[in-house]
């Protein structure tokens, strides 16, 4: 028993059964360790960031704690960016990294990297093992550490001598649970609850702290007992299925016009695990000029650091969402009800004008309206994206019932991220022995060569992954930035040459299909996910498509660019009241 065999069960016991990873010099002893715990289900990936990001998937989509491994030098440093994609978006995850011999750290020794410095920045803790001794708490605090309050990154940096030491004296591990949650005090509670009772016009604003926090049941009876209108940020979407009626779509960058206009004319914001992100906020200064808020988050550091919280009300969004329902749903149907009334249905006339369309004129594959089929053939799938326009398409066009069903890197905006993230997904649904999921990789022409050998691991495995590459040849988001802010100065975006993309996937043993008019898109959407196996459906799409509506740079969210399907004319609503208070909010 040394200290990699320990650690192979100290895993088990701390519930893990997969681990994504590759392998190396200074971690040898552990992946030795590998061939005496069957427990474990290790899964070769091609790349680093492809361990790190399928474990990030693996995560998402399943609540636990994600795990990877790799070597030292390279190896850890090919994780990093996985690694702050967790730490960005709360992403529970144990990162185990090989280290040089004791003896060698500090020497500058083959394949010696500071990884510890180098992620302190992008993780909640890390930890080095000077000796065999130091596993049990270091194992047991990175679990912990993880997976409590607001979730994240945790890192073990293991020398190579500990892995080899003598370990037959160390107890059998024990998991050290989970911290317990801390219920909201009594006191912020009644303030949130004096200033929901005063509203007129007040909106619901959900983030990716919903899901994190268990809290998609007490969010969806919190909306529909108060009966307020409900606007998502991008990791909320799901909080509330996209055909509720009371959901407005995503706020922000790329949100939906009712759900922008909704929180710019707020008289109250109701705000629900979200941090006021600038994709989501536009110009901070002029975000829901009119609003009061109210912000309820696990992490205190979220409540009032970019925009004063008039009541905060830190702790478990369970048990606040819970607390509040009755009492605001008695008081919001009483006092100002024909008031809260008239703007709901406002709210909801404003989401039935600007409805997004899907009549696209000409031949050519719209894809938006290709990504909202395909969401109702498989409407329990579990979609991964990639980062670009693609990735924004799904956001505003998928038909999502569950935030854990949409995984996509947020903060960070990682291309190469969809691909390996599917991965871990899936291998978390084959644990769980949910076979009426299925998952698929919307990726695109950019994204997919970010992380194109995990192909390969697909076909290892017969991962049932169905991707969508949507091609149009360029780096789409910044060829629409430099159309529309740089005066068409393309620097850099053209990816004509792109592979035969059918090609490359036949070479890794995996079949493809293409699709490149609209009247094609049936067939081909029922083709991709009734084949058997991994496969891969190439669409072509126009290389002028933009994503529609925008907020551009430094305006605020109701300064809203557009396009109709069936025309070029770009057009901008401004929304104007004028404002009973201003908002104390911080510089952007």
């Amino acid at each position: 028993m040394n200290g990699a065999r320990w650690l192979a069960q100290a895993l088990v016991s701390e519930g893990v059964d997969t681990l994504f990873g590759y392998p190396g010099g200074t971690i040898m002893p552990f992946y030795d360790a590998l061939h005496g715990a069957p427990e474990l289900k290790h899964v070769l990936v091609r790349h680093e960031q492809g361990a790190a990001f399928a474990a990030n998937g693996y995560a998402r989509a399943s609540g636990r704690v994600g795990v990877c491994v790799a070597t030292s030098g390279p190896g850890a440093s090919n994780l990093v960016t996985g690694i702050a994609d967790a730490m960005l978006d709360s992403v529970p995850m144990v990162i185990i990294t090989g280290q040089v011999p004791t003896s060698l750290m500090g020497t500058d020794a083959f394949q010696e990297l500071d990884v510890f410095g180098m992620t302190m920045p992008m993780v909640k803790h890390s930890f080095i093992a000077r000796r065999v001794d130091d596993l049990p708490m270091m194992v047991g605090e990175a679990f912990r550490i993880a997976r409590s309050g607001r979730p994240g990154p945790v890192l073990i940096d293991l020398p190579k001598d500990v892995q080899n030491a003598d370990a037959s004296h160390l107890p059998r591990h024990a998991s050290f649970g989970t911290d317990a949650v801390e219920a909201p005090l009594d006191a912020s509670l009644h303030e949130a609850l004096a200033l929901i009772s005063q509203a007129q016009q007040p909106v619901v604003y959900g983030g990716g702290g919903i899901a994190l926090g268990d809290a998609v049941q007490a969010f969806r009876t919190f909306v529909d007992a108060t009966q307020i209108p409900t606007v998502l940020t991008l990791k909320g979407l799901g909080a509330l299925p996209t055909a509720h009626p009371l959901n407005l779509g995503m706020l922000g960058m790329h949100g939906s016009r009712a759900a922008n206009l909704a929180v710019q004319g707020a008289d109250l914001l109701i705000v629900v695990g979200a941090r006021f992100d600038d994709r989501a906020t536009g110009k901070l200064a002029e975000f829901a000029p009119h609003a009061r808020v109210v912000h309820m988050d696990i992490d205190t550091c979220e409540i009032g650091k970019l925009r004063r919280a008039d009541a905060g009300v830190r702790g478990d969004i369970v048990t606040t969402l819970t607390k509040l329902t009755l009492p605001c749903a008695a008081h919001l149907h009483g006092r100002h009800g024909n008031a809260r009334k008239a703007w709901r249905a406002q709210c909801k006339e404003t989401a039935r004008l600007h409805a997004a369309r899907y009549d696209a004129p000409g031949d050519s594959v719209y894809a938006p309206a290709l990504l909202k089929r395909l969401s109702e053939l498989a409407p329990n799938a579990v979609v991964a994206c990639d980062v670009g326009q693609h990735q924004m398409w799904v956001a505003q066009h998928w038909c999502m019932d569950h935030p854990r069903k949409h995984l996509t890197s947020g903060a960070l905006g990682a291309m190469g991220f969809g691909l390996p993230a599917a991965i871990g997904a899936l291998v978390a649904l084959d644990e769980q022995q949910d076979r009426s999921k299925q998952v698929i990789c919307v990726s695109g022409d950019g994204s997919i060569m970010m992380n194109i050998q995990e192909l390969a691991t697909l076909k290892r495995y017969r991962l049932q992954v169905k991707i969508v590459l949507l091609d149009n040849q360029a780096l789409g988001m910044v060829r629409q930035w430099q159309e529309l802010f740089f005066d068409k100065r393309y620097s850099e975006v053209d990816l004509s040459d792109n592979p035969d993309f059918a090609a490359v996937a036949a070479a890794f043993g995996i079949q493809s299909l293409h699709v490149d008019r609209a009247d094609g898109v049936e067939a081909a959407l029922q083709a991709l996910l009734a084949a058997d196996g991994p496969v891969l459906l190439h669409v072509a799409i126009d290389t002028a498509a933009n994503v529609w509506p925008l907020v551009p740079p430094n305006r605020n969210n109701a300064e809203m660019m557009d396009a109709s399907p069936a025309a070029d004319v770009i057009t901008t609503t401004s929304f104007h009241t004028s404002p009973t208070e201003t908002p104390n909010a911080l510089p952007a």
